[in-house]
């Protein structure tokens, strides 16, 4: 639209046209709602990502930990220095088999097998494996495997030197190491950990109130030879271990048809102690 203006001066009537100030549309205000709308898909795949990172953190922080506060376990190692301790098998088994053994230890406690195997003076002290909390105070996985890397070196050498306990009378004392060591890792026992015994013995007891060679071995005078063994308190308290024997019978000097009659016993033996599993190579 064009308003029209006369000049009053102007004879002729010359007319001027003025053009007319257009109107100025109002300027919307942002919706709100739509500016939203029009983030969200950024907004939830930063916060996925984001979410994720955390989740991968969280993951990694809970592995280290778990790695560095596995339950390790309450052991106990028994070396029999009498007439087992002659072949050099049986000093191999020692140094073979102990270390794989001892890596699943955070303590472990040693006992030999003599003629007086509880009252015995040939002795070696206990090596506790596991760092304590001053050698580690923030629970430090690389510290702690160099302590137990550490500590573990010291373990096959005390157990090969009870090779060398003197006799302490005729026979083996096999059931008084048992309770000797399971004195000890009771003392230590934890009830959050497993407990485990490692036996380097043939087990042939002829010492006390139990000689293998001359033992009953009837399925009911088995049976009766355990209640009565029990009920002197001459059998370890085992509950809850879990027992592996290397060298079982090795020798062989019974009759061929008793070695099954003399694992049976051992078997029922340790049962009646409350160990599960029982081994014996």
């Amino acid at each position: 639209m064009r308003a029209e203006e006369r000049d009053g001066d102007d004879d002729g009537a010359r007319e001027r046209r003025i053009p007319a100030r257009r109107p100025v549309a109002a300027r919307e205000a942002p919706d709100p709602v739509a500016a939203s709308e029009a983030r969200r898909p950024e907004a939830v795949a930063r916060a996925r990502g984001v979410g994720a990172v955390l989740g991968v953190i969280l993951l990694v922080a809970a592995t280290v930990a778990a790695c560095g506060t596995e339950a390790k376990a309450v052991c106990g190692v028994i070396v029999d220095s009498t007439s087992y301790a002659d072949p050099a098998t049986s000093r191999n088994d020692v140094t073979s088999k102990l270390p794989a053994f001892t890596q699943g230890c955070d303590w472990i406690g040693f006992a030999a097998v003599t003629g007086s195997s509880e009252s015995s003076t040939c002795r070696q002290d206990p090596v506790s494996i596991a760092a304590t909390q001053a050698e580690n105070p923030n629970d430090n996985p690389v510290v702690e495997d160099r302590v137990r890397a550490h500590r573990i070196t010291e373990v096959v050498p005390r157990a090969v030197k009870l090779f060398g306990c003197p006799a302490e009378g005729e026979g083996s004392d096999v059931l008084g190491a048992l309770r000797y060591v399971a004195k000890q890792l009771g003392a230590q026992r934890q009830p959050d950990k497993p407990h485990r015994l490692i036996v380097f013995s043939d087990l042939i007891n002829n010492r006390g109130d139990l000689n293998i060679n001359k033992l009953d071995l009837s399925e009911g005078a088995r049976k009766q030879k355990i209640k009565e063994l029990r009920d002197a308190r001459l059998l370890p308290d085992l509950t809850g271990y879990s027992v592996v024997v290397h060298g079982f019978l090795r020798e062989k000097t019974s009759s061929p048809d008793r070695f099954p009659l003399l694992e049976g016993f051992w078997r029922e033996a340790f049962e009646a102690s409350g160990a599960s599993p029982v081994d014996l190579l």
